[in-house]
């Protein structure tokens, strides 16, 4: 079937966009050599701003032993502010030699016609052995690898020791049921209004991509699925399931909704207004003074978490310029790079003989938190990154923030079938 072309009015972007394009050419390196010298230009939207400091310092390391091939990191704005950019510049048939992006744009790239390839280069190549199967799953697209990951990352649950302990609870919870009377015994009404002043969980709340994304883990472990045969598919009893769990926490009364769209915000449980949050590695609560634990999203039909990565894909140039990308991107899955650049930013290595390396597993003894992560990484799926997935997401985003708001579960997910019917079937 033809994907849909989630901006299809590309045309339009085009004209509107050309001036950021003009502005933005002048920063690109121009397709040059001097005296054999091959300069790559790299887009890319690392935050905060110490990562994207580490990242072009081992940028400019790999410049120094590769005199051949010089490699031009420059930071082109959020993710959300670089997309008409990277939009124009193909249209314009100036693209960056390398893009760093979510690997959720894969379909409208793909659909362009804008990247490369990547499974014949990778399967020839040692490190191809060294890298974690799963990671790589969510760079696939119809029987092709279209970027590799920078960097993973995945979900987990963050908890109040004291809370916990102060409730009598002494073993974490592992499964769903579980978790629900975990979340129970932390809810806790103290002056006896019949509103509690804390709660077991945190709920995300809203209709955008975190919602989705803190919600996808419970899928996964349902066995659930949003695409099949690449249409959407939000009727399966894994969707249902993942959706009706987290309305449980409400409709029981042991969580709490979080601000809309603010899902990730850790000020209720910094406070102490819940006892249990889902989020990753990067929350600023390991930077806070309260105390804090992690344990592995529980499990339904099995064991499960979201991976978050992000990618590098190798746009079409020309033969010259994308083979001397390709070394590049051989760097970046490297055990050396994932190591140093794991341990400096917190992302977890993509590459295993880095998470085994002894360097890496002084720096778990140092963050212990950080091996529930590495530890979920085999079990861990991706988002699809088929064209039309940021409409997906929100159509499923509004069905679940329907849900939370007390909408029958089966019936918020087939509103947004039905809505996603009439979309695909309109391209």
């Amino acid at each position: 079937m033809n994907s849909i072309k989630s901006y299809h009015k590309i045309g339009l972007i085009s004209v509107i966009f050309t001036v950021f394009l003009l502005i933005f050419s002048g920063c690109q390196s121009a397709t040059h050599k001097n005296q054999g010298v091959i300069h790559l230009t790299l887009w890319q939207g690392l935050n905060p701003p110490p990562n994207r400091e580490v990242f072009n310092e081992l940028v400019a390391r790999f410049n120094q032993t590769h005199k051949d091939i010089q490699v031009d990191s420059i930071f082109a704005g959020q993710l959300d502010q670089q997309l008409p950019k990277i939009l124009t510049s193909v249209v314009a048939n100036s693209p960056p030699d390398i893009l760093s992006f979510s690997p959720q744009l894969t379909g409208q790239l793909v659909d362009l016609d804008a990247v490369v390839p990547l499974e014949d280069w990778l399967n020839q190549l040692p490190v191809k052995s060294e890298l974690y199967p799963n990671v790589l799953e969510e760079s696939e697209l119809n029987g092709h690898l279209w970027s590799i990951p920078l960097c993973t990352s995945n979900i987990g649950i963050f908890y109040r020791p004291k809370l916990f302990e102060q409730a009598g609870i002494t073993e974490l919870p592992k499964t769903w049921e579980d978790l629900k009377e975990v979340a129970k015994k932390l809810t806790i009404d103290r002056n006896g209004d019949g509103k509690p002043e804390q709660y077991g969980m945190l709920i995300p709340f809203g209709k955008g991509e975190w919602t989705v994304f803190t919600w996808f883990p419970f899928l996964l472990s349902s066995n659930g699925t949003i695409v099949e045969n690449n249409r959407p598919n939000l009727i399966n009893p894994g969707a249902i399931a993942a959706t009706q769990f987290w309305q449980d926490f409400l409709t029981e009364g042991s969580g709490r909704l979080s601000i809309p769209e603010r899902g990730y915000e850790e000020g209720d449980f910094i406070a102490g207004r819940v006892a249990m949050q889902i989020t990753g590695p990067w929350t600023y609560i390991m930077k806070s003074n309260v105390d804090y634990g992690v344990f592995p999203v529980p499990m339904n039909q099995r064991p499960a978490t979201v991976t978050g990565n992000g990618s590098l894909f190798l746009m079409k140039t020309n033969p010259e310029r994308e083979k001397a990308a390709l070394t590049f991107l051989e760097y970046i899955l490297s055990e050396q790079f994932q190591t140093e650049w794991s341990i400096r930013t917190g992302f977890l290595p993509v590459n295993i003989k880095s998470a085994n390396s002894p360097l890496y597993q002084e720096f778990l003894k140092q963050k212990p938190v950080m091996k529930v992560f590495v530890d979920q990484i085999p079990v861990a799926g991706g988002r699809p990154t088929i064209a039309g997935y940021s409409r997906l997401s929100d159509s499923l985003g509004r069905a679940i923030e329907a849900s939370m708001l007390g909408k029958p579960v089966e019936k918020s997910l087939q509103e947004a079938q039905e809505r996603l019917e009439l979309i695909w079937e309109k391209q």
